[in-house]
């Protein structure tokens, strides 16, 4: 089991005010800031730049510096170990994987990250619970459609936060929820480069809004 530091503490509550990841695959560090206070106006709390953006590790450190502490900050398509000690040099928070290396979960938690790793299938999410992983992403989520999310979740812990990755819209989120998934991490339809902090905002609401009717029909149908 993850042992609860201040950061994992601080983990859960951002999950719980509201547990969608901005993913912003190709930010710069000029305008990483801008959208970044657009996305906390619209209620995000979880904020990721992936590695292969430009820049990545200035972009992170930006966004640290700028914005709130009840905000949790870091890099996605984290694939290296070298990765973590820089990571943890520009105060980044999160460790979000494409992919499910216990190797890299193992050095990630050692470092004080909250880590979570991308899974498809049972053997790989247990076996990146087993290595310590805070949450699972369930990645691609075209592939782990929401009928295998809900063989997933009948067999994983039942308080194991499950987050869809991959093409994920305002329009599909029901399903994966009423299937057990429990948050989403957002890419191309929440952020993509060349998108003013304002376009941010928009698209940021749209999603902070069907979250919150699809989490109220789910809750009047529970």
């Amino acid at each position: 089991m993850t042992h609860h530091s201040p950061l994992t503490e601080r983990f859960a509550a951002a999950q719980s005010a509201l547990p969608l990841v901005a993913i912003l695959r190709g930010i710069g560090p000029q305008e990483a800031v801008a959208i970044g206070v657009s996305l906390v106006d619209a209620g995000f709390r979880l904020i990721e730049v992936p590695l292969n953006s430009p820049d990545p590790f200035t972009s992170i450190a930006a966004l640290r510096q700028a914005l709130p502490a009840q905000v949790l900050v870091g890099a996605g398509t984290v694939l290296e170990l070298g990765q973590i000690g820089r990571l943890c040099h520009c105060g980044a928070e999160l460790a979000v994987m494409p992919h499910a290396d216990p190797a890299l979960i193992r050095a990630a938690k050692a470092a004080g990250l909250v880590c979570v790793p991308g899974v498809a299938t049972p053997t790989e999410a247990f076996a990146a619970l087993a290595a310590g992983a805070d949450a699972l992403k369930l990645f691609p989520a075209e592939l782990v459609t929401p009928p295998v999310v809900k063989a997933m979740r009948a067999v994983l812990p039942k308080g194991c936060h499950l987050l869809s990755v991959g093409g994920i819209t305002p329009a599909s989120m029901k399903p994966y929820v009423d299937a057990g998934a429990t948050g989403f991490g957002l890419g191309s339809a929440l952020y993509k480069p060349g998108m003013t902090a304002e376009d941010v905002a928009t698209t940021a609401r749209q999603f902070v809004a069907a979250w919150r009717d699809v989490r109220s029909i789910s809750s009047a149908a529970a």
